[in-house]
């Protein structure tokens, strides 16, 4: 999948190449939670600690070049998997030994907290959303279902263009939707598809992702003057999908995508409320409940996870693995608990 050069440039980067096709990288939010200085916004949403979380990809192949994507334009595109497929064991095995290495240089650092160390090399989270499009990858489905089976979370992250691979994909913790613009002519221009049927595909994958049980999140990346625009459009794309969760967050001038971009189309977190508000206005189910500014975004929320005045969008990991691993049917809100008030 990829070439020497390609790989060089990655490990310059502090990726691990697992296998063929998949990757691991430390989060900057995990090497801040080991100094005491803030977690992820996942963790005030959703309670994951972001120093238990393993940021990794199946597959570092896409069928978009994505304008504000932070990789670089010589990582691999395609519609379809034509490389050799690692098995699912090799992959998890080789992520969870690469993500302590990588954490290990951790332990010497005067200002690192030996408890929050310690409890990093039991990971207890994994984000499939570090680059490329992991739900491509043949074996997705025996890969969650291992990390259900070690208790690890599992969120996964996929770009709409794979709708059948969305119907096919078995339970996993949070399954999350990229929705980067609000009409056919700019989605083009913003995630520059290698699909023709790019809009009728995402359109299907939202249809699916509708018909799931677990919890679901649609999530957009407000880029300042190019899809900060159409709230009402973007309301109506929402609506098919019917997720428990929307994330709205800026646009981070980081990475290659400062090639593509300018500093100028990074929103603040200002101007990212001012459009969630007006969002929220078209999609009056939903309740704005939290944010976190350090990352610029905001979450709304189903008013179905209020209950008696209280809301329930942290996830009890726990429950989760039991129900997941009996192999029953469950809903999201039966693994939900209690947000703390923070």
């Amino acid at each position: 999948m990829l070439t020497k050069k390609t790989k060089t440039d990655l490990e310059k980067q502090q990726y691990r190449i697992i296998g063929e096709h998949s990757a691991v990288k430390i989060c900057g939010w995990t090497k801040q939670m080991l100094r005491g200085k803030g977690s992820c916004y996942k963790f005030k949403f959703y309670g994951i600690k972001s120093n238990q979380c393993m940021q990794m990809t199946t597959s570092l192949s896409c069928a978009n070049r994505c304008t504000f994507c932070w990789r670089g334009y010589k990582a691999p595109v395609s519609k379809e998997w034509k490389w050799k497929i690692n098995k699912p064991e090799e992959i998890l095995k080789g992520s969870l030994e690469q993500q302590e290495k990588l954490l290990s240089g951790f332990k010497g650092f005067k200002d690192v907290i030996m408890q929050l160390y310690n409890e990093s090399k039991k990971v207890r989270h994994a984000a499939l959303s570090l680059t490329g499009e992991p739900i491509i990858y043949p074996e997705i489905n025996k890969l969650t279902e291992l990390m259900n089976k070690k208790r690890i979370s599992t969120f996964l992250v996929t770009n709409a263009q794979y709708p059948e691979q969305i119907k096919k994909l078995k339970p996993v913790t949070q399954l999350y939707l990229s929705l980067d613009a609000p009409n056919k002519k700019l989605l083009k221009k913003v995630d520059l598809p290698l699909f023709s049927d790019y809009w009728e595909r995402l359109n299907k994958s939202l249809k699916y992702l509708a018909k799931k049980n677990q919890r679901t999140a649609i999530r957009l990346t407000l880029i300042k003057g190019i899809n900060d625009i159409e709230e009402e459009n973007y309301s109506k794309l929402i609506k098919k999908g019917n997720p428990d969760f929307i994330e709205i967050k800026a646009y981070m001038f980081v990475g290659e995508s400062r090639q593509r971009l300018k500093e100028k189309n990074m929103p603040l977190h200002s101007e990212v409320k001012a459009f969630t508000k007006k969002l929220n206005e078209f999609l009056p189910e939903y309740e704005l409940i939290s944010e976190h500014k350090p990352s610029r975004v905001l979450l709304l929320a189903k008013k179905t996870f209020k209950k008696k005045g209280k809301w329930k969008t942290w996830i009890d990991f726990e429950k989760y693995h039991k129900l997941v691993l009996n192999k029953k049917k469950f809903e999201s809100k039966d693994y939900s608990k209690e947000t703390p008030k923070n």
